[in-house]
């Protein structure tokens, strides 16, 4: 009998225990979507065209083909939201799923909470293609063709990194980050140099292009080239989820258990690079999005990854359509997005490290 009411009194803890979870995660993811909804509307709405909430919302409503709501009582108020600012936005997020989706891909692999997508080279390879199509085309070069210079060469790099840190037909988390740094400082070094030898204006322009933006003739092109990388990237990070809740064990132990650690580590780094890949093409490097929110949606939803991948990817969105916004409304210009990313995601990761290194540590 004993043996028996222990057993059940630790059933119905684990129970407690998993409802509560499910019931904060169901929250988080919640109040997640709420804010997100919220500040895509007031994007929206914010411009030379001034587009109250409602008719925002009646013109989303009118294209989904219902009739609630009004719709934009400026003439242009259509053209401005479904030709400007939508793509904007819409482009906006799919960046922060890729990048927060990459960083939770990344952390999980590497079992490192402050590793980040940028880490493997792929942020500065992507910024050598980038800028020397800027320096080989000119000021004048095709947007199309920068965005992608920056994605071939981003993917390349990863491979790169990959390939030199294999030691008998293996890799270790050790040599992925090591060569991962000695490849984004050859990298900055090449950058440099085309930033010297480029002329005043594409200096300007390579400059622009690191500090990252959406600012510019964002189009629905764009997210269609971007959206089918996302979902490809963040529905392959899913079907790992297992085994990188696994890999947080121990390399040792998850292969005991049967997870072929090497398969799994490839499988990461492609997917990593794709979405990385496809998160910087067209905006330029943000930093801080892949470390940050991952590390953030950690605390709040867990380790599991079944719930802390779309968890990050909606983070990810957040951030980048806060920032945005902010970029856009704080200053009479336009903000660079990737300065205000730094600017907030810099001493937020610093608090956050604090914190967890006073408590139980990593």
């Amino acid at each position: 009998m004993p043996e028996h009411s222990t057993l059940r009194t630790r059933t119905t803890l684990r129970t407690r225990i998993l409802s509560v979870s499910l019931s904060r995660t169901v929250i988080a993811c919640g109040v997640l979507l709420v804010l997100l909804a919220v500040i895509v509307v007031a994007s929206a709405g914010v411009g030379a065209v001034h587009v109250p909430p409602s008719e925002v919302l009646g013109s989303i409503a009118h294209h989904w083909h219902l009739n609630i709501g009004p719709l934009p009582s400026h003439p242009n108020g259509e053209n401005a939201l479904w030709v400007t600012r939508f793509p904007r936005i819409v482009l906006g997020l799919l960046v922060g799923v890729a990048l927060g989706a990459a960083g939770c891909l990344l952390q999980g692999m590497l079992s490192n909470p402050l590793a980040e997508p940028g880490i493997i080279g792929i942020s500065s390879g992507a910024a050598v293609g980038a800028c020397l199509m800027i320096v080989i085309g000119g000021t004048g070069t095709n947007g199309w063709a920068i965005a992608g210079a920056a994605g071939l060469f981003g993917l390349l790099t990863t491979f790169a990194v990959y390939t030199l840190s294999m030691r008998d037909g293996a890799s270790s988390t050790v040599m992925l980050v090591l060569t991962g740094i000695a490849v984004n400082a050859f990298a900055l070094g090449i950058i440099a140099y085309l930033t010297y030898v480029a002329s005043t204006a594409a200096r300007e322009q390579i400059v622009f292009w690191q500090l990252g933006s959406l600012a510019g003739n964002v189009t629905w092109d764009q997210v269609k080239i971007v959206a089918p990388l996302v979902v490809a990237g963040v529905a392959g990070g899913m079907a790992l989820v297992r085994k990188l809740d696994l890999l947080a064990l121990g390399e040792v132990q998850a292969a005991a258990l049967g997870i072929k650690v090497e398969v799994v580590r490839r499988q990461v780094i492609v997917l990593v690079a794709i979405l990385t890949a496809a998160g910087v093409a067209f905006t330029g490097i943000l930093m801080f999005v892949g470390l940050i929110v991952p590390h953030v949606m950690r605390l709040i939803v867990g380790p599991r990854h079944a719930v802390l991948l779309p968890a990050s990817a909606l983070g990810g969105a957040l951030v980048v359509a806060a920032a945005d916004l902010a970029a856009r409304t704080l200053t009479a210009g336009e903000l660079p997005l990737g300065m205000l990313t730094s600017l907030i995601g810099g001493p937020a990761f610093f608090i956050l490290l604090r914190r967890r290194s006073a408590g139980a540590g990593w």
